[in-house]
């Protein structure tokens, strides 16, 4: 099975807390992911950011929501227990919690009045499956996407010199090359046996990277690769990148990894993805930072 959604551990993390003794949120982890019976796989699933594992960013949440609607309470850094009213609510005997329930408690009512549209909590839906974190870095995600698709409509658009020097733009922001003189060396002259630029693999010049990029509409197969390998060859070089703005079929990616020659299949995916990364071709509009507590600075 996969992390379950955070309101999932409402009624077995406040169960753990039943005996009224301080208990640490790494030892809550830890027993959740006993009693959910996670695997290693599960234990080591990541955020999109990957930043923090999802079982320790949900069970996180589901503390913090606990602690709003007054069933927990901290205890120090990274400690909490029970309350009072949290021991009520299991004298109660319900069958889950979840946050429709803890809506009942005007403190979690203004906490979720401060955090989330009016109403999130009756809907069931999408927004409380997800912790805040979780919920932002999949709108980020969406607005990569949409990013990366209209990327990919105007590289389809534009000319195919343009298109052949943003390549080069985009390895010399990887940091192939040096400067962009140096980098397009022979960019444009597509009948040199079908490569269209050299890049240097590093700024020395020790070894080249023969690039070809093409505006493919359709998928590219295993004929082309195999015809940009015997570039390869006629020029004794040993790596090199083709790129395409659609995609490359099965047959041409099991034959790179089959042949001697180093070879990167770029898809046009993969093109727009490393533009957003690289800063090729987009503009920064607004940034936002997530922070948390810095437990160091509070050690006395």
């Amino acid at each position: 099975m996969s992390v379950p959604e955070y309101q999932a551990f409402f009624l077995p993390l406040l169960l753990l807390a039943a005996d009224g003794a301080e208990h640490r949120s790494s030892e809550a982890v830890d027993r959740l992911a006993d009693q959910f019976r996670l695997t290693d796989e599960d234990l080591r699933e990541l955020l999109p950011s990957g930043n923090q594992t999802k079982l320790v960013n949900r069970v996180g949440w589901a503390k913090t929501y606990l602690t709003k609607a007054g069933l927990l309470e901290s205890a120090g850094y990274g400690r909490y227990r029970i309350t009072d009213r949290g021991q009520s609510v299991l004298e109660e005997k319900p069958a889950t919690i979840d946050a429709k329930f803890l809506t009942r408690y005007s403190e979690f009512k203004k906490f979720r009045a401060t955090t989330e549209a009016e109403g999130d909590e009756s809907k069931g839906s999408e927004e409380t499956a997800y912790t805040p974190e979780e919920s932002l870095e999949a709108s980020y995600l969406r607005l990569r996407r949409q990013l990366a698709a209209e990327l990919l409509a105007i590289m389809k658009s534009c000319s195919p010199r343009f298109f052949e020097k943003l390549v080069v733009d985009l390895l010399v922001a990887m940091g192939y090359g040096g400067s962009r003189k140096d980098a397009g060396e022979a960019i444009g002259h597509s009948g040199d046996e079908g490569i269209d630029g050299i890049i240097k693999e590093d700024k020395l010049g020790l070894d080249v990277v023969y690039i070809q990029a093409k505006r493919w509409g359709s998928t590219v197969g295993r004929p082309v690769v195999h015809a940009f390998a015997g570039s390869l060859e006629g020029q004794r070089a040993r790596r090199g990148v083709l790129i395409t703005t659609s995609q490359f079929s099965q047959d041409a990616k099991d034959f790179v990894n089959r042949i001697e020659k180093r070879i990167v299949l770029m898809d046009g995916e993969q093109l727009a993805q490393l533009m957003i990364d690289h800063g090729v071709g987009v503009t920064e509009v607004a940034t936002y930072a997530v922070k948390r507590v810095d437990s160091d600075y509070f050690i006395e």
